[in-house]
């Protein structure tokens, strides 16, 4: 392990310092290890972890994580096994991933007692390591030229060429500081209130070390890295993926291995999925799991068209280096439906088409920059659920059928002048999250999915941010009076989610590093074989993505009958539905 982090460290910051710094390293290690519990880190078929913000669901006079620990405790103990609280530090912007501090909790949430309490849950902490708030003591260190954070940032100067730098958004890349010596220009790459840091400092290496042992310590199974692909920066080049910043990744993976092999790095990449996973490594010495970033867009455009061969030609790419390494599957998140992950997969017209089925659904749509200075769309910001099922088709309550005539309405979708029953609405849905939850994989559900949420227009109108239509907090109370009504939209979804995120944790044919086979049985049909390792377990996935009925043989000579939006799943030779 000693040699690997030195290789690293050699690759960085080259020979004549990389003892020194190892021995550095070392000490940190050696610091932390005493506080770090042991814990089991072994991923199988149980395993799913809720997506949520620490202040996700409230409640009058009590602290938000303590809020919501007991929603959790009573609505998903054996629904998830874990919950990814999204940056509960102190912050100044972009809901949390400006952090001013990365040591602390955001007194509004609560404590670390309150994180720590939660880990009954496997918990998933947010390392944004690529930048940090403007308003940070080492940023205000750096405006008075403190020499202790004057190299922790990057300053650019007019001469270099930065055109070939890779832009994620449509914002400057140089926002002007004025410090006490002088006015200098930073390397910002998402806002000018989040500031990346310079990881050519050895010094921001080791603090960030420091940081990620910390949150191990109180409990990290999971380490979300943030951004991460855009971490080294070199002026004259694309600054993201580059050969630094994997060895930086290798370099906390083996670091954080020694004192706590439990703990999971995930890269969180919304690029090309060539480049995504790429931060497998050799499927040992990077990531043990990436977000599976084109399975949302890929996922959408199958249920807009009826059609699943593009997404089972996809799907039978998805190959891993190693029995170590496995996806992180989602289709939602706090931010939206990144649309680069899709590009090569799917056609320009596909894209354009998605982007216009967004923007009819009551979404909206986030642009970056390009080299030759165009724009085009990165993300559609929309609540899943309203970017499957048009908001304004949903028939109103007066107009909705009896539970019998609804499940028969299932075969004839719709009524007069194209609405849809929720049921109906509720089914592609279901459809979509359990295409998700049958690949090889460890599955993310973001709250808002789980809980059948639509999209808050009224939150962009007053943030002014895009991102917010996905990110409503909840009152507990009115939660509670709504998942207790079995006819209300929140009710059905958490429902049926939590079905089948039992029936798969009851099978070790779903175990994150076993055998996956994509079947073409019908081009409506999304079919996947999954097996356990030792090859003993075997679940076939049905999955009509079409409104129609859908019929298929097999091989065996039975016969499949799917309705509308219907999933199954044959667990051995026993249907489970």
């Amino acid at each position: 392990m000693k040699e690997t982090l030195q290789d690293q460290l050699t690759f960085l910051y080259g020979e004549n310092i990389s003892a020194r710094l190892l021995e550095r390293t070392q000490n940190l290690l050696d610091e932390h290890h005493p506080r770090i519990k042991p814990r089991d880190g072994t991923l199988t078929e149980r395993d799913s972890i809720l997506i949520t913000y620490g202040d996700q669901v409230q409640a009058p006079n009590e602290r938000p994580l303590q809020t919501l620990k007991a929603f959790c405790d009573k609505y998903l103990t054996d629904v998830v096994s874990g919950i990814h609280i999204l940056p509960f530090y102190p912050w100044t912007s972009d809901d949390g991933f400006s952090v001013a501090d990365y040591r602390q909790i955001d007194p509004a949430l609560g404590d670390w007692k309150d994180v720590s309490s939660m880990q009954n849950f496997r918990l998933m902490f947010d390392g944004v390591i690529n930048h940090i708030s403007s308003q940070s003591e080492w940023f205000k260190g750096f405006l008075k030229d403190d020499p202790r954070y004057c190299d922790y940032f990057i300053s650019i100067e007019d001469e270099l060429d930065l055109s070939q730098v890779v832009r994620p958004r449509a914002l400057p890349l140089l926002t002007p500081f004025k410090t006490i010596s002088a006015q200098k220009k930073v390397w910002t790459t998402f806002s000018d209130d989040q500031i990346d840091l310079n990881f050519k400092n050895p010094e921001v290496l080791l603090e960030i070390l420091d940081i990620l042992l910390l949150y191990v310590e109180h409990g990290a199974t999971f380490i979300r890295l943030d951004a991460i692909a855009y971490l080294w920066k070199e002026p004259g080049t694309t600054c993201v993926h580059l050969p630094q910043t994997h060895r930086v990744i290798q370099f906390l993976r083996a670091a954080i291995h020694e004192v706590a092999p439990h703990v999971h790095l995930i890269t969180e990449t919304n690029v090309p999925h060539t480049d995504n996973i790429s931060y497998f490594g050799d499927g040992s010495n990077e990531a043990q799991l990436v977000y599976n970033f084109a399975l949302p867009p890929l996922t959408l455009h199958t249920f807009h068209t009826g059609d699943a061969r593009i997404l089972s030609d996809w799907a039978k790419t998805l190959t891993l280096p190693s029995d170590k390494t496995t996806f992180f599957n989602f289709l939602a998140s706090h931010d939206g439906v990144g649309l680069n992950p899709a590009r090569g997969i799917l056609s320009d017209a596909d894209i354009d088409s998605l982007v216009e089925k967004t923007v009819a659904h009551g979404g909206l749509i986030s642009y970056k920059h390009n080299a030759d200075g165009t724009q085009s769309p990165y993300e559609m910001n929309i609540n899943y659920f309203d970017v499957l099922s048009d908001p304004s088709l949903l028939q109103p309550p007066s107009l909705r059928q009896s539970s019998v005539q609804a499940s028969a309405a299932t075969s004839s979708p719709g009524t007069a002048m194209g609405a849809e029953s929720m049921d109906l609405q509720v089914s592609r849905f279901i459809a979509a999250q359990a295409i998700m939850l049958s690949l090889i994989g460890m599955p993310g559900i973001y709250f808002h999915s789980l809980f059948g949420s639509r999209g808050w227009a009224e939150g962009v109108k007053q943030t002014g941010r895009n991102r917010t239509i996905n990110r409503e907090r909840l009152q507990f109370d009115i939660l509670q009076n709504e998942l207790a009504d079995e006819n209300s939209l929140r009710s059905k979804v958490f429902t049926k989610y939590s079905q089948l995120l039992k029936m798969r944790s009851g099978s070790p044919a779903f175990d994150p590093y076993g055998g996956q086979k994509i079947i073409d049985l019908h081009p409506s049909v999304f079919a996947v074989e999954r097996t356990s390792p030792d090859g003993k377990a075997r679940v076939l996935c049905f999955h009509n993505v079409s409104q129609e009925l859908v019929s298929f043989s097999m091989k065996d000579g039975s016969d499949i009958i799917l309705e509308p939006y219907q999933v199954i799943w044959l667990k051995n030779t026993s249907v489970v539905e």
